[in-house]
């Protein structure tokens, strides 16, 4: 956009983690940053330091429209957009209903999609833009009783891929960051669904496994900070040519590399073994 003008971004899910340290990086470095969550509450001290706050459920149309008129409106678009919303949805496939599996999807594929439908046609007018689009290592490998939630990240990556290349002639880049085990809320919101949803049938006693050696993985200092994944962030947004995708954080290099070598197998054994 406009590069006599103060530049624009917009983070979602910006209320804790990644989010709330992209957006608060990008205010460090001079972005009109407006910042959306579902509970706006949790975004004062963005507010604070600059940021405009918006109320966004990513899987409300409406919600996504109102946020976008406001943003079209004060700021004639967007010249970064942060797609970081979403959650994990852990439960063996049989046991998880499809109305929850579909709002798995609506949350981390179609809300981000719709988002990013609505901000383009001003991206185009301008020939410029960037889009980061936080998937996961999760869009690389698999775990046990994620089917659901890898399946989402999965449909991320492939759907960033092609968004790149039908943006690239219009001057439009697109960015994939792919975070591995970073200390956010997502441990304890992943095994306590997990736990709620598989403890008592057939995967019992898998799902406590998988519960338990979430909770040792999480927390506690073990994994990466997220404001390393904002720094990647910004580091993809300065660049002239960024990579096509970043993986960043604990375990997230090491894991892509290994299913990519290993072969199907191996990695089952690799990912079985964790239960032991």
């Amino acid at each position: 956009m406009n590069s006599r003008r103060r530049k624009t971004a917009l983070v979602t899910g910006a209320s804790s983690g990644m989010g709330k340290e992209i957006a608060k990086r990008l205010i460090s470095e001079g972005y009109q940053v407006y910042a959306a969550a579902r509970q706006m509450e949790k975004m004062q001290e963005l507010a604070s330091l600059g940021a405009t706050p918006l109320r966004m459920d990513i899987s409300r149309d409406d919600e996504i429209r109102d946020a976008v008129g406001i943003i079209l409106k004060e700021a004639g678009g967007v010249d970064v957009l942060v797609n970081n919303a979403g959650f994990g949805l852990y439960g063996a496939i049989e046991e998880v209903g499809i109305d929850e599996a579909r709002y798995q999807f609506e949350v981390n594929v179609f809300g981000t999609a719709r988002l990013t439908q609505l901000l383009l046609p001003a991206m185009r007018r301008n020939g410029a833009g960037t889009i980061v689009n936080i998937t996961s290592m999760g869009g690389k490998i698999y775990t046990l009783l994620g089917g659901w939630y890898h399946a989402t990240k999965y449909a991320l990556e492939g759907w960033s891929d092609c968004l790149r290349l039908e943006l690239a002639p219009l001057g439009i880049k697109i960015v994939i960051i792919e975070p591995g085990l970073i200390e956010t809320g997502f441990g304890d919101v992943m095994a306590e669904g997990l736990v709620k949803r598989s403890s008592n049938g057939p995967y019992a006693e898998l799902a406590k496994d998988v519960a338990r050696s979430t909770k040792e993985a999480y927390g506690h200092g073990r994994g990466t900070d997220p404001s390393v994944v904002a720094d990647v962030v910004s580091k993809a947004i300065k660049a002239r040519k960024p990579r096509t995708r970043y993986a960043v954080g604990k375990y997230a290099r090491a894991m892509i590399m290994l299913r990519k070598w290993l072969g199907d197998r191996m990695f089952d054994r690799i990912v079985m073994s964790v239960m032991r």
